[in-house]
């Protein structure tokens, strides 16, 4: 097993990775910002070396400088969680070009699913199923408008190089179209130093579902369920749960099957993500048959994913600790023939941010009392007295519960919700106590809209 791991990331991730390592005794080094030194992740590491200022560029994104630290340290592996490098994939080669470990998949299988229209042909000649949509890159705007009416209204306008749902636009007719392009494209140039465009089918109902997979490291790819991620803002998660309550037995083997097939078309190695977007489709022409369900690939996150503590609770594995094994050549701790999914639990991403429009709000955290009981989880990345500061994203924990059934996970999730005393920062536990009683979300038959249609 590995021996030093440098977590190149902050805030509850960091200190989620440093848990499992130091549970496994494996040396766990931080890297910390200057405006993150007084958090716990930082304290609780074995060793911690800061790496420059508050700006992410300077520090978190900082290549020169978390080397340096690796070095200095004698740090064996690399971490990099989600976010920040964690998708770059010239940073996985310098990391193993340095002689160390990188904890994650492949520099080359990064690269094949960075670029979300390379990411679609792949898949297509996988088998996986696809949304109709360019196959290149809209060259301009009149090539954009000849795509869109090919592919029929309404379609999305999306960044190739973009993720986390930044980067896209809704177009219902040619004259929408024409501002969305623009706008998509130069966002693209700005945030991602890449312009280039793909026009895809947009279907106005539709519900987020990912499959988490797993690399082994004698090849293998296997898929540990799926997670229901319908309940968004901004195109950005809220809520997530396992299993998704709108698959079926029948729907699930497929979408599974087609994960596990992604994952091979890449020689996948380690844990990632494949996301997908599940279309209600309409009842047969005899209008007697069942309104059935079809998936479409949407793209691979190639790490470990905000999310991946529903799968662990269901599953019954420590991602983490599948990560550093395989990254080590050992493994899993699982018999990879034999998953299966108990109960139902869901995650719920505790944001600096107000509950109705869903802005940042920053600042001291004056009370930070985490709820405790019986199938309830807080992966936290701060504790009273910190600050939230508005240099990062605004999550400041994942309230994680789990329970025998649905309903029992909602229940325990209600309770938790009220017993979590957070005072200083604005915080989005009002909204979570709304959802928790919206009949919509408690019935499962809810889709990306929901938060919209709540507001």
């Amino acid at each position: 097993m590995i021996e030093s791991l440098l977590v190149a990331n902050r805030g509850e991730i960091a200190r989620r990775i440093i848990r499992t390592a130091r549970r496994l005794g494996i040396r766990a080094i931080a890297v910390h910002s200057e405006a993150d030194a007084g958090l716990p992740f930082v304290t609780e590491a074995d060793e911690a070396v800061c790496v420059g200022p508050a700006n992410p560029a300077q520090s978190y994104r900082n290549v020169e400088a978390i080397l340096a630290a690796a070095k200095s340290t004698g740090a064996q592996a690399i971490h990099p969680g989600y976010g920040f490098l964690s998708e770059n994939a010239d940073f996985a080669r310098t990391v193993e070009a340095s002689g160390l470990i990188w904890v994650g998949p492949g520099a080359d299988a990064i690269t094949a699913m960075g670029d979300k229209i390379n990411a679609r042909n792949l898949m297509a000649a996988a088998g996986v199923p696809v949304a109709p949509g360019t196959t290149d890159p809209a060259a301009d705007l009149d090539a954009a408008v000849v795509a869109a009416a090919e592919i029929g209204y309404p379609v999305m306008v999306k960044a190739a190089a973009g993720g986390g749902g930044m980067g896209m636009g809704v177009a219902t007719d040619e004259a929408a179209l024409r501002t969305e392009y623009d706008k998509v494209r130069s966002f693209a140039e700005r945030m991602f130093g890449d312009g280039s465009v793909l026009i895809e089918r947009y279907f106005p109902r539709v519900r987020h579902v990912e499959v988490q997979i797993l690399g082994l490291a004698d090849g293998r790819v296997v898929a540990l369920g799926e997670r229901e991620c319908s309940v968004q803002r901004r195109n950005q998660k809220l809520v997530e749960e396992s299993p998704s309550p709108a698959v079926s037995p029948e729907l699930r083997e497929r979408i599974l099957a087609a994960a596990v097939r992604a994952g091979e078309a890449v020689g996948y190695r380690n844990a990632g993500t494949v996301e997908c977007l599940l279309v209600p489709r309409q009842r047969d022409a005899s209008g007697d048959g069942p309104a059935s369900e079809e998936f479409y690939f949407l793209e691979m996150n190639t790490r470990l994913q905000v999310e991946h503590p529903v799968t662990e609770l269901v599953y019954g594995v420590d991602l983490v600790e599948e990560q550093l094994r395989v990254a080590a050549g050992l493994a899993p701790t699982f018999d990879p023939d034999a998953l299966a999914p108990r109960g139902h639990a869901i995650e719920l991403r505790i944001n600096a941010e107000d509950p109705k429009r869903f802005l940042p709000g920053p600042g001291v955290i004056k009370t930070w009392v985490e709820p405790t009981g019986e199938g309830v989880r807080v992966d936290s990345g701060y504790v009273e007295g910190n600050t939230v500061t508005p240099f990062y994203d605004s999550l400041m924990a994942k309230l994680i519960v789990n329970g025998a059934t649905r309903a029992e996970a909602i229940e325990r999730a209600r309770t938790a919700v009220a017993a979590f005393e957070l005072a200083g920062p604005k915080n989005n536990l009002p909204f979570f106590a709304e959802l928790l009683e919206n009949e919509e979300f408690l019935s499962g038959d809810y889709d990306t809209a929901i938060v919209t249609r709540m507001r």
